[in-house]
C-alpha cells in the first residue's frame, strides 16, 4: 500500500515537474505563457501605482491585484521545491533565488512599506522567455557565456583591482594639483572625479581649471576608452575558447519524459528522472 501510494506520489510529481519546468509540451507552454502574463501585469499594478494620478482612483484594486499575484507566485515557489528532486540546488540557484525575491517585497511591506518596490525584481524572471519560446541555441550561447565569464573572472578581478588603484593614485594627484577652491575638496572626492571621468559619464559637477590638471584629465579620458575595451576583450577570448574547445555546447538533448535539458552529449540517462534517452 505504501509503495502504492509512494509510487502515485512520484508520478503526480513528475507531472509537476514536466508542467513546471518543461516548456517543450504543451501544458509547460502553457504554463510559462501564464506565468509570463501575470509578471507583465504584476510590473504593470507596481507602475501605476507609483503615479498618484491612478494611485488614488484605484489604490484597493492595485493592492489586491498584487496580493493575488503574490499568492500565485508562493504557491509557484513552493510547487518548484516540492517536485524537485534537488529542492535545495533550486533555492540556492540564481533563479531560485530570482523566484524568492519575486514574491517577498509584499511580504515584507507589513514591516517596511516602501519594499514593494522591490516587486520590480519580478522583471528578472522574464528571461525565461528563452525558453518559453524553445530557443534552444540561444539557451546553449547562455550557457557557453556563463562557461566564458566563470573563466575570465579572475583576469577581469585583476584588471579591475589595478583600476581601482590607479583611480586612487590619479584623484590623490588632482586633488594635490587642484585643491579645495577648484572643487576637488578632499581626496574622496578627487577619487570620484577620477572614476566618472574615466568611465567617460562625465557629469561636469567637478571640472580641472588648471592646465595641469586638464592635461591629466585628458589622459585620463583617452584612457577611460581602453578601460572599457578590455574586459570585453577579456571575456570574448574566453568565449571563442569555450566555443573550440567545448563544440558540444551546441549539440543539446532533451529528455523525451521531462524535457530536461541534457548538455553531456555521452549521457544515456536523464539525471533528473532517470529515462534513456535517445
Amino acid at each position: 500500500m505504501r509503495n502504492k501510494i509512494k509510487t502515485k506520489y512520484e508520478v503526480l510529481r513528475q507531472q509537476i515537474y514536466i508542467i513546471i519546468y518543461g516548456a517543450n509540451t504543451f501544458w509547460g507552454k502553457l504554463f510559462d505563457l501564464t506565468l509570463l502574463v501575470i509578471i507583465l501585469l504584476s510590473l504593470a499594478l507596481i507602475t501605476l501605482e507609483t503615479m498618484p494620478k491612478y494611485d488614488n482612483l484605484h489604490h484597493n484594486f492595485f493592492v489586491i491585484g498584487e496580493w493575488v499575484i503574490t499568492i500565485f507566485f508562493t504557491l509557484e515557489y513552493l510547487l518548484r521545491i516540492a517536485c524537485n528532486k534537488r529542492p535545495l540546488s533550486y533555492v540556492f540557484s540564481f533563479w531560485g533565488i530570482v523566484d524568492l525575491l519575486a514574491l517577498l517585497p509584499m511580504y515584507l511591506s507589513f514591516f517596511i512599506p516602501t519594499s514593494k518596490v522591490l516587486i520590480v525584481f519580478r522583471s528578472l524572471r522574464l528571461l525565461r522567455l528563452f525558453s518559453i519560446l524553445d530557443l534552444m541555441p540561444v539557451l546553449g550561447q547562455q550557457y557557453q557565456l556563463k562557461l566564458a565569464l566563470k573563466a575570465s573572472r579572475n583576469k577581469v578581478l585583476v584588471f579591475v583591482y589595478f583600476i581601482i588603484v590607479l583611480s586612487i593614485v590619479l584623484g590623490t594627484l588632482m586633488y594635490l594639483i587642484e585643491g579645495p577652491e577648484n572643487g576637488y575638496k578632499d581626496i574622496p572626492t578627487s577619487i570620484y572625479w577620477c572614476i566618472v571621468t574615466m568611465t567617460t559619464v562625465g557629469y561636469g559637477d567637478i571640472a580641472p581649471q588648471t592646465a595641469l590638471g586638464q592635461a591629466i584629465a585628458s589622459f585620463i579620458m583617452i584612457m577611460g576608452y581602453g578601460i572599457i575595451a578590455v574586459p570585453t576583450g577579456i571575456v570574448t577570448a574566453e568565449y571563442a575558447n569555450s566555443t573550440k574547445n567545448n563544440p558540444e555546447l551546441e549539440q543539446h538533448r532533451t529528455c523525451p519524459n521531462c524535457t530536461t535539458f541534457i548538455y553531456d552529449k555521452d549521457a544515456n540517462y536523464c539525471y533528473n528522472c532517470g529515462d534513456k534517452l535517445n
